[in-house]
């Protein structure tokens, strides 16, 4: 029983440490779109970084 409450405990902080995480505002998560050396990129509109990566890799096979 006592490793059930200490469990219940632990996951009730957790909840509450993202619920001030929201109060506050912050950003949600977000993907990197594709990742690392990836060519499959399905974003719509791609992000900062894999801009770059992308303009990296043509610079360098150019």
């Amino acid at each position: 029983m006592i490793y059930f409450l200490v469990t219940f405990a632990f996951m009730i902080l957790v909840i509450v440490i993202m619920a001030v995480g929201v109060i506050f505002g912050r950003n949600a998560i977000k993907g990197s779109c594709g990742g690392e050396g990836s060519a499959d990129c399905i974003c719509i509109e791609k992000c900062d970084k894999r801009k770059k990566l992308d303009a990296e890799t043509e610079v360098s096979a150019g």
